[in-house]
């Protein structure tokens, strides 16, 4: 289950992690060109592979990283997160999400989201049909299960008052990262946070489930839209090595286009490089997401600053941001490659 990992930690946690990693990046050590002349470049991803994942690995299968001189080793999370590993030269890139790089930064942290793998947030609260959850005023009497972090509680409060409902009458239990489908069916909780395009689609088209899900681009009036998830790399590596980061853009806006143009070749080769996922899902999954993974007139990848500024500002207003973070500092369009 992919779900919605908690990754917006308190400014004081994130603090404490960059002070825990910054060893590292005293440690790092000068890239060396690997056998072939091609550059050894590490990206970390934010969950187990998946559709959000597609073009990176339409672009490794077809070799369209090694044509731009680069050997890509894609490795699973760390617990600290991607923010951090980048931040401290772990890792040359990395998967994140505006809930968790805005604080990372505000804790000093030097990580810039540099493309966005969707242009807006696909989560959505996940609950069966049968519990009669229709809108966020529903939520009222329910128990969410989620991990129990600050920005699941300013979320639901939000959502819940804007809709005319009381928030205090929504109970919360700590779940972690289980299969929330069995746990709904068992009534240990009523609603989940996840992704429209990956447990949803699974559970409505895959396993025909009688589902039901609160997106939350249907309530922007409420709580505002945020890029999640997106790709980050260190400031260092902007400044010290813009090339390389040109290059890696260039080959994964390659795989992205055909993730769009050509949903099932890339569900393919998705299963190529995870066969242990569900093919019926990942073909869904592959269909749902190629209209989306660019806004309609802009190419894949790009961020505008006012979905940063406005999300930076909910975090400020909500006390999830110690410090202000400008936009500016947050993201960079820059090195996508020119159409």
């Amino acid at each position: 289950m992919m779900g919605r990992k908690h990754v917006a930690r308190t400014a004081a946690v994130v603090l404490a992690a960059v002070a825990a990693l910054a060893l590292m990046a005293s440690c790092s050590v000068k890239k060396e060109e690997s056998a072939g002349g091609l550059t050894p470049v590490t990206l970390m991803l934010n969950w187990t592979p998946n559709n959000h994942h597609a073009g990176i690995y339409a672009a490794l299968q077809n070799g369209w990283y090694k044509e731009a001189g680069i050997d890509l080793k894609i490795v699973e999370p760390a617990t600290a997160g991607a923010d951090q590993v980048v931040a401290s030269g772990g890792a040359d890139f990395g998967i994140s999400q505006a809930e968790s790089l805005l604080p990372a930064r505000a804790a000093g942290a030097p990580v810039v989201s540099i493309a966005t793998l969707l242009p807006h947030n696909d989560s959505s609260f996940f609950a069966l049909t049968s519990s009669g959850i229709k809108r966020p005023k529903d939520f009222e009497g329910k128990t969410y299960g989620g991990y129990g972090g600050p920005l699941e509680t300013e979320l639901l409060s939000t959502l819940v008052k804007c809709d005319g409902g009381d928030p205090t009458k929504v109970k919360q239990v700590e779940v972690g990262n289980i299969d929330y489908l069995p746990g709904m069916e068992q009534k240990r909780f009523d609603f989940v946070w996840v992704f429209e395009g990956w447990d949803v689609l699974r559970s409505r088209e895959v396993e025909h489930k009688d589902v039901t899900s609160v997106k939350f681009s249907d309530w922007e009036k409420c709580v505002p839209d945020w890029y999640t998830p997106v790709i980050i790399t260190s400031e260092k590596t902007i400044k010290e090595r813009p090339d390389l980061v040109r290059k890696f853009l260039k080959a994964t806006a390659r795989g992205y286009d055909l993730a769009i143009e050509k949903p099932d070749e890339a569900a393919a080769l998705l299963l190529k490089s995870a066969p242990e996922l569900d093919k019926s899902l990942v073909t869904a999954s592959a269909k749902y997401h190629a209209p989306r993974y660019a806004a309609k007139g802009k190419a894949w990848g790009v961020q505008d600053a006012k979905v940063w500024t406005d999300f930076a500002a909910f975090l400020r207003k909500s006390g999830l941001l110690e410090k202000d973070v400008p936009a500016s500092a947050a993201f960079t369009n820059d090195f996508l490659p020119k159409k």
